[in-house]
């Protein structure tokens, strides 16, 4: 990914920022120009509180080149608390942890280097809430 790319995705990736549609309330993420529900224009930005629940997951074996260097990785589909389903990689767990409608919150953390001499570039991956209700 080259630097003004990821530069411009910055609020998604490190705010997990969406839009709210102003018509209709639907929320969508990634961003989107163009509401799902209801065809308008009309959003705002917002940012989602980066909690959830693990909704499925899969283990990766065979990757893109580029994340080579930390498979196996588990990639999650989680519903956040305001009712968007993502995707993201999950991180801080153990194995025999993992279970679905276990709860998950964003954490930020590297996602890949690009090259020896590239930059590190950094988004939100999520992690398990081992004691719901206390912060860490």
């Amino acid at each position: 990914m080259d630097i003004p790319r990821y530069w411009r995705l910055k609020s998604q990736r490190y705010r997990l920022q969406g839009r709210r549609c102003t018509d209709c309330g639907s929320l969508s993420f990634p961003p989107r120009q163009v509401c799902m529900k209801c065809k308008s224009r009309n959003s705002e930005p917002y940012e989602f509180k980066g909690k959830g629940k693990l909704y499925s997951y899969t283990t990766i074996y065979q990757s893109p080149d580029r994340f080579e260097q930390i498979i196996p990785y588990v990639v999650a589909l989680v519903d956040l608390e305001e009712g968007v389903r993502i995707t993201a990689q999950l991180t801080d767990y153990f194995p025999e942890q993992l279970e679905i409608g276990m709860d998950l919150e964003m954490v930020i953390r590297q996602i890949y280097e690009d090259g020896p001499r590239g930059p590190i570039l950094y988004g939100y991956k999520f992690r398990p809430i081992l004691c719901p209700g206390i912060e860490s």
